[in-house]
């Protein structure tokens, strides 16, 4: 299973980027978006960046994966997953047999 990470573009040349994430900096395609620019959260798979994302997504998604790493280690988790507390986890519509 691949897990897509939330990074930062550092600097770029409208093919590869340097982007970041909890302190490792790796180079990434951006060849699949046009011209992101330095700054931009970018959703990475397999050192490709597949997608544009806002501050709040990258937030959800980074909050998520140390959510998991937590459970993993056998932490509280709790803090991570704070947007949750008020409500029950929806599945995306295409999964749903309503």
């Amino acid at each position: 299973m691949c897990l897509g990470l939330p990074m930062t573009i550092v600097e770029t040349d409208g093919i590869s980027a340097l982007c970041a994430y909890r302190g490792e900096q790796r180079p990434v395609s951006v060849l699949l978006l046009s011209n992101p620019p330095v700054g931009a959260k970018v959703l990475v798979y397999i050192d490709t960046a597949i997608r544009l994302l806002d501050e709040d997504e990258a937030r959800l998604i980074a909050n998520a994966i140390e959510g998991l790493s937590a459970a993993l280690d056998g932490e509280d988790c709790d803090r991570f997953f704070a947007d949750l507390i008020d409500r029950e986890p929806q599945l995306p519509e295409h999964l749903r047999s309503d």
